[in-house]
């Protein structure tokens, strides 16, 4: 088979018709590239489309096979056998075409089940913000491949005001997406630089413990609230045995401090009715705790579920000496390894304060809930 010579009868048959090859790929429902490349012999046209051309052209189906006239009239028998031929493949066809649209239908309202579930239980994540854009690009295109293999595209593309209007919405749409993920990608590049630029600012000289806790104009300054009064105001520096402090602000400021001072007899008398003034808050449950720490008695402790923890506590053995801890940090989850920055012995028992601890997530639990409730 010469598909060149094929493709130069087709040309010589169209070109007696006096039709463009635009005018045929209409009359027959295909594109004029279609056509030009059946006639240039890059491809041989479909083969339930011999009877039509054959007739079209009034020719014999062995004629547009072989490529030249043979005879005036196309033989029955073979009209007969090309047309049961044509209506096979046709059959064939349709049987995928069905199946094709069906599971096209299944994709689209699938992606669009992902898309609305997605949406509905959104958080501000970039990846959370990435998935929803690559799930509605998927039903996008899956919505396009069902329209097209459906045949409805082909009908809408003869409503040039429909086709246009939707070339706009869909413009605009893509341009608002684009334009809200931009945002979030420099908001989440903002936390981030800001986060990098940050430094944890480690302080063990205790001579500068009476600014910090003093004077708020100070850069590091221990906030100033009704947590802190469980720190001592001054303190003798020759009296303290134990000192750091970690300052850390890359959002918002978080404090670590533990310091132990030991205490003459009277002086130790008068700080711990201070401390006891103070009294222990209920502590127990907020961020996992579950008692104070091993050895050690409670005299002061300030508790908040949000804020952290500032306490006061002496030695079993009672030997002069008050250890104060500070930690304090907020939006439910605390940025440093507080283990890097405090010795566990001096921790509360079971503490846990890392991202995804359990106060943090029972915290946005609340929050979705009163989201949607709202």
């Amino acid at each position: 088979m010469d598909q060149k010579k094929i493709g130069r009868f087709l040309k010589t048959l169209r070109n007696e018709k006096g039709l463009t090859q635009e005018q045929l790929a209409t009359h027959f429902h295909t594109t004029s590239r279609s056509v030009s490349r059946w006639e240039t012999g890059s491809s041989l046209p479909d083969i339930s489309l011999l009877v039509d051309l054959a007739d079209f052209y009034d020719v014999d189906v062995r004629e547009l096979i072989d490529g030249e006239r043979i005879t005036d009239m196309m033989d029955s028998e073979v009209r007969e056998v090309a047309d049961k031929m044509a209506d096979y493949a046709g059959s064939e066809k349709n049987k995928l075409l069905r199946f094709i649209q069906i599971v096209g239908v299944l994709g689209v309202f699938g992606t669009l089940i992902s898309l609305i579930l997605q949406v509905i239980s959104y958080q501000p994540d970039l990846k959370r913000a990435l998935a929803i854009l690559a799930s509605f690009i998927g039903f996008v295109i899956m919505g396009i491949i069902t329209l097209y293999v459906t045949g409805i595209i082909e009908r809408i593309a003869k409503h040039k005001r429909f086709v246009k209007t939707a070339k706009i919405v869909t413009i605009v749409m893509l341009v608002i997406g684009v334009v809200q993920i931009l945002k979030m990608i420099a908001a989440f590049g903002l936390v981030l630089a800001i986060s990098l630029m940050s430094k944890i600012v480690v302080m063990t000289d205790v001579s500068e413990y009476e600014k910090y806790r003093q004077d708020p104009d100070t850069e590091y300054h221990l906030p100033i609230s009704d947590m802190t009064e469980v720190l001592p105001y001054d303190i003798s520096e020759e009296d303290v045995t134990d000192y750091q402090y970690t300052y850390y602000n890359p959002w918002d400021a978080q404090y670590i401090l533990h310091m132990t001072v030991k205490y003459d007899d009277s002086s130790y008398e008068d700080e711990i009715a201070r401390l006891e003034g103070i009294g222990v808050e209920e502590y127990k449950g907020i961020y996992s705790v579950t008692d104070e720490p091993s050895g050690y008695d409670l005299v002061a402790m300030d508790s908040d579920s949000y804020n952290g923890f500032v306490y006061a506590m002496v030695p079993e053995d009672q030997d002069g000496t008050i250890t104060y801890v500070m930690i304090c940090f907020c939006n439910y989850f605390l940025d440093l390894d507080i283990h890097e920055y405090m010795p566990d012995e001096l921790l509360l028992q079971g503490f846990n304060a890392a991202d995804d601890n359990p106060d943090q997530l029972a915290f946005q639990e609340r929050a979705k809930n009163k989201d949607q409730d709202s």
